[in-house]
C-alpha cells in the first residue's frame, strides 16, 4: 500500500460537477493498493499518517502532527500510485489491486484515520474519475510505501 500525502492550505475532489470532498489547512492523501496489500499495510499506513509530524511548530520546525493543529485529511483513491514503467514509455498498472480487493482496504484506511481523527475523514469515489484541486503548502509532499518501511 502506498500514500502520497502533500500538505495543504486546502484541497478539494470534484466528481463529474459534485464536489465529492474539500478541506482546509491539513493533509491531501492519495492512496494506491496492491494485491500484496493486507489490513496489516492498513494499519501501519493510518498510524503513520496520522502521527507524522510535518507541520510547524512556534518556532518553525516541522514538530507537530495534523491533530496537533487541529488540521483535516482528505483521502482520494489513486492506483496509478503503482505505476511501473520499466519498460517502455506506457505504463503498466498490473500491480494494482482489483476493486474487490482494494475497495474493502480502502474503506478500512478510510475508517482508520476517521478513528484516530476523531472525526469523519472526506474522501474521493473509488473508481470515478475525479478532478482533484489543492494549493500545496510548503511544499511539503511526502512518499510512504508500507512495503519499503524505510
Amino acid at each position: 500500500m502506498r500514500i502520497l500525502i502533500q500538505r495543504v492550505s486546502q484541497a478539494s475532489v470534484t466528481v463529474g460537477a459534485r464536489e465529492q470532498g474539500t478541506i482546509g489547512r491539513g493533509l491531501l492523501v492519495l492512496v494506491g493498493i496492491e494485491e500484496a496489500d493486507t489490513m496489516e499495510d492498513v494499519e501501519w499506513l493510518s498510524q503513520k499518517l496520522v502521527k507524522l509530524r510535518i507541520f510547524d511548530d512556534a518556532a518553525g520546525m516541522m514538530n507537530l502532527d495534523v491533530r496537533e493543529v487541529g488540521g483535516e485529511v482528505l483521502v482520494v483513491s489513486q492506483f496509478t500510485l503503482h505505476a511501473q514503467v520499466r519498460k517502455g514509455n506506457r505504463p503498466s498498472y498490473i500491480r494494482a489491486a482489483r476493486p474487490e480487493h482494494a475497495v474493502p482496504l480502502y474503506g478500512a484506511f478510510i475508517a482508520a484515520v476517521s478513528r484516530e481523527l476523531g472525526r469523519v475523514v472526506p474522501t474521493g469515489e473509488f473508481g470515478a474519475m475525479m478532478e482533484v484541486a489543492l494549493a500545496n503548502d510548503g511544499p511539503v509532499t511526502i512518499w510512504i510505501d508500507s512495503k519499503n518501511k524505510e
